[in-house]
């Protein structure tokens, strides 16, 4: 008898269904004692493991429900054949009893769990198919998404959501309230967050429960490069740190939970130092960023009128008119006191916007400061009304009667108008300046000592 069984171990190693069969007609019994006498050298195990298909068809078709027989590791045959990536041996399986699918093993992984983790995207694809139901099956309350981003398996991981294509499903969380957003930010799957924040239904903005989203999981890791370009992702995603309030909630001395844990480990200490300076960054970032553009299109703006000028300018040359040259301003000629205001006012503007770009690309250390920004926008505001008076010289010189009282009506109540503008945000921002100044800590007088 330990003759045959050792016949049969072989056969099932090398797929040898010749052998199987042969067997089996000399003890028709023969896989029921090697299944009750042995726990990991099943031939059903065996075979499914290496792929024999065939071998594993012969014994599909003699003894069918051996297909639900477990290991040591409570391992179904699917479980070794889905692990692998067989998938022929997968489909003769699952044909064989569709239930193998949702069995767990000792660990609770079921055979989809195993192939997602080990990257076999086709046993996934056949097993989904068969039961879509498993791919929600919880393992130690993780779905099976945390388990692929857990491993790395983004392939899997597209997958998946492509073919569940479930908003809850896609925002499930762990046992610490973690979605896959986290666990990918926290091992900076670059790939997987630009997946995951691009082309699903993910919550950027989800908390675990220490209250914590993406950014703050990011924020406890080293500022490298990977940190950079996670950071630009998730900013665009319109992902923000969470509300720093959250943070700021007495704790009791000495408090534990209900199940006795520390409730001071859930809490983070506060940094209002640096939570006040990262703001304050991220607000002159931003506000540089807008001078930058607004400033290259005025620039922009004020170089094509200096050089395309309003009418144009001359075709030809004129023997009479010294000012009528091939490529002088027309307007020289028949405005000369409203092309002087024009080019005056084009000039400040241009050089004002230019003065800013320059500024703002030099790197200089002073241009942090909020004082130093303040000036820049004074400038800009410069620059501005300069490109408005650039605009209002242009009209009246193209305008065929700027004498009449209608012209000058809407042209009046235009320029009271913008000086009324221009002046309120001077007065607003001038305000503003002092209130800051008068808040400094420098500025405050020192109590008298007694």
């Amino acid at each position: 008898m330990e003759k045959m069984e050792r016949l049969l171990y072989e056969a099932s190693v090398e797929g040898n269904a010749t052998v199987l069969q042969s067997l089996l007609e000399k003890d028709p019994l023969i896989l029921d004692k090697v299944t009750l006498n042995q726990h990991d050298d099943m031939p059903l195990h065996i075979a499914s493991m290496l792929g024999h298909i065939d071998f594993v068809n012969e014994i599909l078709a003699k003894k069918p429900k051996l297909s639900l027989e477990r290991d040591s590791q409570r391992r179904l045959p699917l479980h070794m054949a889905s692990a692998k990536g067989h998938v022929d041996v997968v489909k003769a399986l699952v044909s064989a009893n569709p239930d193998a699918c949702s069995a767990g093993d000792r660990d609770g992984m079921n055979p989809l769990h195993l192939a997602a983790v080990k990257g076999r995207n086709e046993v996934v694809k056949e097993l989904v198919r068969a039961q879509p139901h498993v791919a929600r099956a919880l393992v130690q309350q993780d779905t099976i998404l945390h388990l692929c981003v857990k491993h790395n398996q983004l392939e899997v991981l597209k997958l998946l959501i492509e073919t569940m294509s479930d908003h809850e499903f896609v925002n499930s969380k762990d046992a610490d309230g973690n979605t896959i957003l986290h666990l990918a930010v926290a091992d900076k799957q670059i790939e997987t967050i630009n997946f995951l924040v691009f082309n699903t239904t993910i919550e950027v903005n989800a908390s675990n429960t220490n209250g914590e989203t993406s950014m703050d999981i990011l924020s406890q890791g080293p500022n490298d490069t990977k940190y950079q370009q996670i950071i630009r992702c998730l900013t665009r995603s319109g992902a923000v740190e969470a509300e720093k309030e959250s943070f700021f909630a007495p704790i009791p001395q000495n408090s534990t939970n209900k199940t006795g844990f520390d409730n001071k480990k859930y809490y983070k200490k506060p940094h209002l130092e640096k939570d006040s300076k990262n703001d304050n960054d991220d607000w002159l970032d931003k506000k540089r960023n807008t001078l930058m553009v607004v400033a290259s299109l005025i620039a922009t703006m004020a170089f094509q009128a200096g050089t395309n000028p309003p009418s144009g300018v001359w075709q030809d040359d004129s023997t009479t008119d010294p000012l009528h040259r091939a490529g002088f301003a027309v307007m020289v000629r028949n405005h000369p006191n409203y092309y002087h205001v024009f080019l005056v006012c084009n000039t400040v503007g241009f050089v004002s916007t230019l003065s800013i770009i320059l500024l703002l690309i030099s790197g200089l250390p002073f241009l942090r400061h909020r004082v130093f920004l303040w000036v820049l926008m004074v400038v800009m505001w410069i620059a501005t009304a300069s490109m408005s008076l650039t605009y209002l010289v242009s009209i009246l010189a193209l305008t065929p009667k700027p004498d009449s009282k209608p012209f000058k009506n809407v042209v009046n109540g235009i320029i009271f108008v913008w000086i009324s503008l221009m002046t309120f945000l001077v007065a607003a921002h001038a305000i503003r300046l002092m209130e800051i100044f008068h808040k400094s800590p420098h500025s405050r007088k020192k109590p008298l000592s007694t």
